[in-house]
């Protein structure tokens, strides 16, 4: 099972930075969960919220006023160099009432422009709780994986519409997933699709999930996961 690490390795280093996903590196993660949000000219910057405190919406900036503001906050370009041979799991933040919501799915364009650009050298799933963003996505390019984010529903009923729309992941979040993961996991087989889950951070659910077969686990804390899984982490430094 494959440990990625949530926004980095948040508990160690200020979430979504560089510093978060270097650390997530040592630690020996096999991959990092990030958030992308996009600007007014067209760049995807990595950060958790629509909104950042203090200084707004990042959708109705440019990236040099965030740059100028925000300095911590990477592009994902920056992130993708950064984690080459890992995992990078990328969530398109587009949800109805998200502050930066944007019906057109521009942020799905631009993350396929910009893989395109780097030629194959990044190992990527596209994720999206809004299933149109990552259909945008599946459009425009056949072989960029795509996962579909689930918070509270039927793992299921989750499952079905993944299968339907042709999107090779599913990621319910693991309290919803974890009474059933097995037998998600082997529907989800049957049709191709990996279940990764989200946010695990407690030991004996990490080896339960493990036993179930899921394929990925998004943690706060990569250290205790990979633990949990008989390896041992890397030093800091």
């Amino acid at each position: 099972m494959l440990v990625l690490a949530h926004r980095g390795a948040r508990r160690e280093a200020p979430e979504n930075t560089l510093e978060a996903f270097a650390v997530a590196r040592l630690r020996g993660a096999d991959g990092v969960e990030l958030d992308v949000h996009q600007t007014t000219d067209g760049a995807l910057v990595v950060h958790h919220d629509a909104d950042a405190t203090g200084f707004g919406v990042l959708a109705e900036h440019s990236l040099a006023e965030v740059r100028a503001a925000l300095p911590s906050v990477p592009v994902l370009g920056e992130v993708l160099d950064a984690c080459v041979g890992m995992v990078v799991n990328v969530e398109i933040k587009n949800s109805p009432g998200d502050a930066d919501h944007d019906p057109t799915c521009m942020a799905a364009d631009l993350a396929v422009d910009l893989l395109g650009v780097r030629g194959g050298v990044d190992t990527v799933i596209i994720s999206s709780f809004d299933l149109a963003t990552i259909d945008r996505v599946r459009a425009r390019s056949d072989a960029l994986p795509t996962g579909f984010l689930s918070f509270g529903l039927d793992p299921f009923d989750v499952l079905e519409l993944a299968r339907s729309h042709g999107h090779s992941s599913v990621h319910p979040d693991a309290w919803t997933l974890g009474p059933v993961a097995a037998e998600v996991v082997t529907r989800a087989r049957g049709f191709g699709i990996d279940v990764n889950t989200w946010t695990v951070n407690d030991p004996e659910v990490v080896r339960e999930l493990a036993s179930a077969g899921i394929h990925a686990v998004i943690t706060d804390a990569p250290e205790v996961a990979l633990r949990a899984l008989g390896r041992e982490p890397g030093p800091l430094s």
